[in-house]
């Protein structure tokens, strides 16, 4: 089938098809956020919170509904922080298994320990007394000023980049 003098509506547009985050700048920001320096600029509790939710979104690869929703719980066995977790999508109604990195259960466990969690809490809960969990919008402008900090474009970036 030919069209005739029609261009396709998302011709030169990026849309949703983001640019994936390379192992190159995981590793550059996991570094930047463990840094004093940044701990300083933003406030030590942002920052632990910050790189745990930055090193499980790299990690698990779920969906940025299904992250900000993962229980302590869900990542946890008693007080130590599994290799491993199982959670349902939401999206997809079936279970997904992850593996949690050496690097990422550390942050988890900081994170977990300075916000004093417990079990049933949700592991990125909102300051929002109305909302249980970090909202995927709010953990869409946290990634937004990530990609600030780096100099990247944040047009190129979102939350599906983590995945």
């Amino acid at each position: 089938m030919k069209t005739i003098g029609k261009e396709p509506h998302n011709s030169g547009h990026l849309g949703y098809l983001k640019r994936h985050v390379w192992r190159e700048l995981v590793l550059r920001h996991q570094r930047e956020l463990g840094e004093a320096s940044l701990a300083q600029h933003h406030g030590a509790f942002r920052c632990v919170r910050e790189l745990a939710l930055f090193n499980q979104g790299i990690d698990s690869k779920l969906r940025g509904c299904d992250l900000v929703a993962l229980k302590v719980r869900e990542v946890c066995h008693g007080d130590q922080v599994a290799s491993r977790a199982v959670v349902m999508q939401h999206k997809t109604q079936r279970l997904v298994q992850f593996e949690i990195t050496p690097a990422a259960r550390d942050a988890v466990g900081k994170w977990i320990k300075t916000a004093a969690l417990k079990s049933d809490d949700y592991l990125f809960p909102s300051r929002i007394h109305g909302s249980p969990h970090l909202g995927t919008r709010q953990y869409a402008r946290i990634l937004e000023g990530w990609v600030e900090e780096l100099g990247l474009d944040p047009a190129e970036y979102g939350t599906h980049s983590v995945r």
